[in-house]
């Protein structure tokens, strides 16, 4: 048995004519395809209607029956799920023995959307779409671009630089005005670029999960929140200091050495780097205890910044000329006996004092 089967996915037929749907029969469809036609002449879904009939009509070879199902307005999971039932529905009234196949009809792309919910219900023969010739290849562009503004990643690959090419013409007026015609051109060609390496490397997706780490410490209360943050500006602060060194060594010395440059930076700026290092890794440390997954190799971490920062400082001290190699050998053998012994003795302390992280 074959059923043909009009799909009205935004329920014009219950809207505009107050019939209830599913529709069973060759005579309550046509009755549902007049009262529609008669309520809005111009309604496609007249046609899906008509369609039905005609196909019912001429096929001669086997057992037609037809039927018209709809959906809801407005929401497309709300339309499948409710087309789905109104299938169920027919299945149960048709209580044929024969097998029953499926002529779906329909008046366009988005209609079809539905076919894979009936499919899982009734096996398809065909599906029918029954458009106004005129209109069929702009209804199917139309959707095709609905379909791609709905998806937020197209809409923002599509969207984004379109919008910046827009804006070439209102803001080259406003440097115009200003005395500035060529400020226009390489602002645009900066964002463009900007938006284009950005999404090649992925940039927005680290943007989101930064946010989504700061949203979340904030509201769990995270120490380390707040000590990323003074280890940011102690950083920016040892940068700065960097800086002051390498020019205060180039006005007593003059031209320095590109080894000098690069020890003066560091001379400068590493003492900073370290309190930054040993401030974040004291937060990390509370937020573990806090969260009962404290461990006790986890203390190596201020004690490791704090030996490689005594070393760099050396190092860049001698050959800036400030220290001695012996001063400088004592410096690498303290780092390293420091870095050796909180090593052992955390692991020391480990074993015999197991936390609950290390259990786990």
């Amino acid at each position: 048995m074959l059923l043909v089967l009009c799909v009205d996915l935004d329920n014009d037929i219950g809207r505009k004519t107050g019939i209830e749907t599913p529709v069973i029969g060759r005579d309550d469809v046509e009755d549902a395809a007049v009262a529609l036609a008669t309520a809005d002449p111009e309604d496609s879904d007249v046609n899906v209607l008509f369609e039905g009939l005609h196909l019912h009509d001429t096929i001669e070879d086997e057992t037609v029956e037809v039927a018209a199902v709809t959906g809801v307005d407005g929401s497309d999971v709300a339309a499948n799920r409710k087309v789905g039932e109104e299938v169920d529905n027919i299945l149960a009234t048709l209580s044929t023995g024969e097998d029953v196949r499926a002529l779906v009809v329909t008046d366009g792309a988005q209609d079809e959307s539905v076919v894979p919910v009936i499919r899982s219900r009734i096996r398809i023969d065909g599906v029918r779409r029954v458009v106004v010739r005129q209109a069929q290849d702009l209804e199917s562009m139309y959707y095709t671009i609905k379909q791609v503004l709905d998806d937020p990643e197209t809409r923002g690959t599509i969207l984004v630089p379109l919008g910046i090419l827009l804006l070439i013409y209102p803001l080259a007026i406003i440097a115009d005005s200003l005395g500035m015609p060529g400020a226009v051109f390489g602002m645009t060609s900066g964002l463009l670029g900007l938006y284009v390496l950005g999404r090649g490397l992925g940039v927005e997706r680290l943007l989101d999960s930064a946010i989504g780490r700061l949203r979340s410490g904030l509201y769990a209360g995270r120490v380390t929140l707040i000590t990323y943050v003074v280890a940011a500006a102690l950083l920016l602060v040892g940068g700065v200091n960097g800086v002051q060194t390498l020019d205060g060594l180039r006005i007593a010395r003059g031209t320095l050495a590109p080894l000098e440059v690069i020890a003066a930076l560091l001379y400068g700026a590493v003492r900073w780097f370290a309190v930054a290092g040993i401030t974040s890794s004291f937060g990390r440390l509370t937020d573990e205890y806090l969260a009962d997954a404290f461990q006790w190799r986890y203390l190596n971490a201020p004690f490791y910044v704090v030996a490689i920062g005594a070393v760099l400082h050396g190092v860049s001290a001698y050959f800036l000329g400030f220290v001695t190699l012996s001063f400088l050998a004592a410096v690498l053998t303290g780092g390293t006996i420091l870095g050796l012994a909180s090593t052992l003795a955390f692991a020391v302390a480990e074993s015999r004092f197991p936390t609950e992280g290390t259990s786990a």
